[in-house]
């Protein structure tokens, strides 16, 4: 009975990181959910922007957008190699003909760890690491890219304070139009 129970314990686990390693996006995966659908980003008056960029999660809600793994060591915002190849296929989506024209924000994410200020400017250091990679390796123009730390806030898996969710640790981009 303990083996058959130990099996099972095995196997809750083995289940449990499976779900939270997620695959990289494929440069055409990351095209098709950017690429704005019939009846979003309308924008009529090409050129003309607001004096000031609105809040990103209001934003975020009908824009197009993916969210990305983007591996960071903790407390850190310098890029990893799996990071790095996260982003490559990114910066390949967005020099594609099928996004040239638009611009996007990169909002940086974190887990419940820590304290809620440290995590919105880490995330914000975070989120300027992926824009300058992108900016550096693909030559994606910094007009095209804003930066926003959100920390903790918008959680992609709801948990308590102080649970690491490797989920939560993302990289999302939204698609803000031309």
């Amino acid at each position: 009975m303990r083996i058959i129970a130990l099996a099972a314990c095995g196997l809750l686990l083995m289940a449990g990181q499976a779900a939270v390693a997620q695959p990289t996006p494929s440069a055409e995966d990351i095209i098709n959910s950017l690429k704005p659908s019939a009846g979003q980003l309308t924008d009529t008056t090409r050129g003309i922007r607001p004096a000031t960029p609105a809040p990103a999660p209001a934003a975020a809600a009908s824009s197009p957008s993916v969210n990305l793994t983007v591996n960071f060591a903790t407390g850190s915002a310098s890029l990893s190699a799996s990071a790095e190849h996260s982003l490559d296929a990114l910066g390949h989506a967005l020099t594609s003909s099928d996004l040239s024209g638009f611009r996007f924000r990169v909002e940086g994410h974190t887990d419940t760890v820590g304290q809620a200020d440290a995590n919105r400017a880490l995330s914000q250091k975070r989120a300027e690491a992926v824009a300058a990679y992108r900016e550096k390796k693909f030559g994606v123009e910094a007009a095209k890219l804003e930066a926003v730390g959100v920390g903790q806030d918008d959680l992609l898996v709801p948990t308590p304070e102080q649970t690491p969710e490797p989920q939560n640790r993302r990289v999302k981009i939204v698609n803000l139009g031309a």
